[in-house]
């Protein structure tokens, strides 16, 4: 039996929808979702595994024009090397999106000796002549070797894409074991979706300057089923930050942690016991210790 395996990268605008559109071909949620932008931070691989095919999907950050932080310029190294390993690149915009000329992404891009794919996103929103007119526009500016018309949200299209993926791959090895399907911890994805719950939860400023770190994981058994303690810390930039996470009398964190412990177990599988902590670290955003210990630059 022939075996073709791959690296599929999604590249993209923040909020353009790459994001549901990896949870989409996977079937499962890798990465968290909101409306607000810079939602996703870190480049995330997940493993597509079926008896004849291997496709190694990233999830990178939006690029970030005008970067403010040294954690942004990460987020922007993140995504720029999509670029040198992918066999497939998904270029994903939509109905409402727009690049300037000269955009350095739409030139890398135009060199780039991949496949490409171009995937207009919430086809749902737009009517069929606007949509022509904009899949015209793009084949004169880019060629793509095939483009795909989808709703990431609904699902509409989404199968017909992963399989053109599946039948452009070259016969290749298993680069992970079958049984994996990220490149990433099982501590990262309870991070993220307490992030998640923070994003959503929170106005302002507030949902940028929060990393989240998870300082104990311990797995037991109780009751005859397992269950697992996690202990997690909410990292802020400012002590003013503190107060709001936490809330009058702790209602806003009690708040986060149930709403964190519902989408953890469902993660798992199992029934945990959750304790989130505020601490401060000032400007941790453009502290390189701090972006190391929270996976935005390589320890030494």
């Amino acid at each position: 039996m022939t075996h073709k395996s791959g690296f599929v990268n999604i590249i993209g605008h923040p909020n353009i929808g790459k994001s549901t559109l990896l949870n989409a071909l996977m079937g499962e949620k890798f990465s968290i979702i909101t409306s607000k932008p810079q939602t996703t931070r870190h480049r995330i691989q997940a493993i597509y595994n079926d008896p004849e095919h291997q496709v190694i999907f990233s999830d990178t950050p939006g690029i970030i024009e005008d970067p403010r932080y040294k954690m942004h310029e990460s987020m922007n190294k993140f995504a720029q090397s999509s670029f040198k390993d992918a066999d497939i690149m998904l270029f994903m915009t939509d109905i409402f999106d727009e690049y300037e000329e000269g955009n350095a992404t739409i030139a890398r891009l135009k060199s780039s000796k991949c496949i490409k794919f171009l995937v207009i996103n919430k086809i749902d929103l737009g009517d069929p002549e606007r949509l022509k007119v904009l899949t015209a526009k793009w084949q004169e500016k880019i060629e793509f070797d095939e483009t795909f018309l989808i709703s990431a949200k609904e699902k509409h299209g989404t199968k017909e894409l992963l399989n053109s993926i599946k039948s452009k791959l070259e016969e290749g090895p298993e680069y992970y074991p079958k049984d994996q399907m990220s490149d990433k911890s099982v501590r990262f994805f309870i991070e993220e979706r307490i992030r998640e719950k923070v994003l959503q939860q929170y106005k302002k400023e507030i949902p940028y300057s929060v990393e989240i770190l998870v300082e104990e994981f311990k797995e037991i058994t109780k009751r005859g089923k397992p269950f697992v303690n996690i202990r997690a810390i909410i990292f802020v930039a400012r002590k003013s930050q503190k107060s709001i996470i936490i809330g009058r009398e702790g209602a806003a964190i009690k708040k986060l942690g149930i709403a964190s412990r519902r989408d953890i177990e469902n993660f798992l599988e199992c029934q945990i016991m959750l304790e989130l902590f505020v601490k401060v670290k000032e400007d941790w955003r453009n502290n390189d210790n701090f972006l190391k210990q929270f996976g935005y630059q390589n320890k030494k």
